[in-house]
């Protein structure tokens, strides 16, 4: 609840320990700010305090880099973790608990489809690797021999559309495995004691490998981006158009963080930040093994995204998970994004990818 003046007046009259930041969330409203900004991460927390892990947004929240921006202000930041992952963020924005949110792109899509009014401001977490592990004894060799198998998937979230990508690759629907809906930590549980005949996943089914308790028999690490996954921030409409420089000094600091993480001579520390959430350092360095940061941890919005996104509203439409189609283009909002980047004068500092997911020029 937010204090009002009688309650800081109280305050003051006892001096208690919160007298500065009660004042300064009162000149945050005086002045037209916000007294506190709300993000959700579509990841369940790790560690106290809780940390997640894999994208630009990840280091900001360990490094407290958004807190910091808006210190002087009064502006409290809070950080939301969801193990329902972007279902559950959906919930939470529908109620409007939010107002930024880090989330893939199958949720977002399936809540603007809904009529959600959010805005895509920020790319973080791009082209994220999956994986298909199966038990070390299976004979299940490639994705062709899934059909009529028991197989986990977390529905729902980023990880479904690209899934379906492959498995369409591969001559197979949905539709034609066993497919059952299960998060992370239940995926990992099933495939070792084999409930399950096989799993999608992240890089947390390499756990799994390590102890000799799956083999990974697919994975997107060095083929197509088409079959990675894809997150982003973005803000509420109503946030947006009430708090517009608030939410333009939420996407700089982004931006700075996208800048310091994607710098090679920060590999190191980005990785073992990362570890910190539960993933081993191990698997990180593995995963991004022979590719520049600056592909993955790339906040822009290029036509290759752009093009996954309005590929991803289709196939969402088309597979029944989502309600309607609607133009991406008008849902990705680059006038923060562009604004920080000329700014900070990286307006050419990441690579800029073609449709067809090859670097623009070559």
């Amino acid at each position: 609840m937010t204090p009002d003046r009688r309650t800081v007046l109280k305050q003051l009259a006892a001096g208690g320990a919160g007298i500065g930041a009660a004042m300064l969330g009162l000149q945050a409203r005086a002045a037209g700010k916000p007294a506190i900004i709300r993000i959700g991460v579509a990841q369940p927390g790790i560690g106290n305090p809780p940390q997640f892990s894999g994208s630009s947004a990840a280091v900001a929240n360990a490094k407290g880099w958004v807190e910091e921006e808006f210190k002087a202000d009064g502006i409290k930041v809070e950080w939301f973790f969801f193990k329902g992952a972007g279902p559950a963020v959906n919930e939470a924005l529908s109620n409007k608990q939010l107002d930024f949110a880090f989330q893939g792109d199958l949720p977002s899509i399936v809540a603007k489809s809904a009529g959600l009014k959010t805005r895509l401001v920020l790319a973080t977490g791009v082209r994220s690797n999956i994986y298909l592990a199966v038990p070390p004894d299976s004979p299940i060799q490639s994705v062709k021999d899934l059909r009529g198998k028991r197989v986990a998937i977390f529905k729902g979230t980023n990880a479904q559309l690209p899934i379906n990508r492959v498995l369409e690759a591969n001559g197979l629907q949905e539709r034609d495995l066993r497919a059952i809906n299960l998060d992370q930590a239940t995926t990992l549980a099933a495939l070792s004691t084999k409930d399950i005949d096989a799993a999608f996943g992240n890089i947390n089914l390499l756990r799994l490998r390590d102890k000799n308790a799956a083999r990974i028999v697919y994975s997107s690490k060095g083929g197509s981006p088409i079959f990675t996954t894809q997150s982003h921030v973005l803000v509420t409409e109503e946030f947006a158009q009430q708090y517009p420089e608030i939410t333009a000094r939420v996407v700089k600091t982004f931006v700075k963080t996208s800048k310091w993480a994607s710098d090679e001579v920060n590999r190191e520390e980005v990785l073992h930040l990362w570890a910190k959430a539960g993933t081993p350092y191990e698997h990180w360095r593995e995963d991004y093994d022979g590719q520049p940061l600056r592909v993955r941890i790339n906040p822009n919005f290029d036509p290759f995204l752009v093009a996954r996104y309005k590929d991803s509203v289709e196939q969402a439409y088309r597979l029944k998970l989502s309600r309607s189609k609607f133009d991406v283009d008008q849902w990705i909002d680059q006038r923060y994004l562009n604004a920080a980047l000329k700014e900070l004068k990286l307006e050419t500092y990441w690579p800029i990818f073609q449709v067809n997911g090859k670097i623009l020029g070559t």
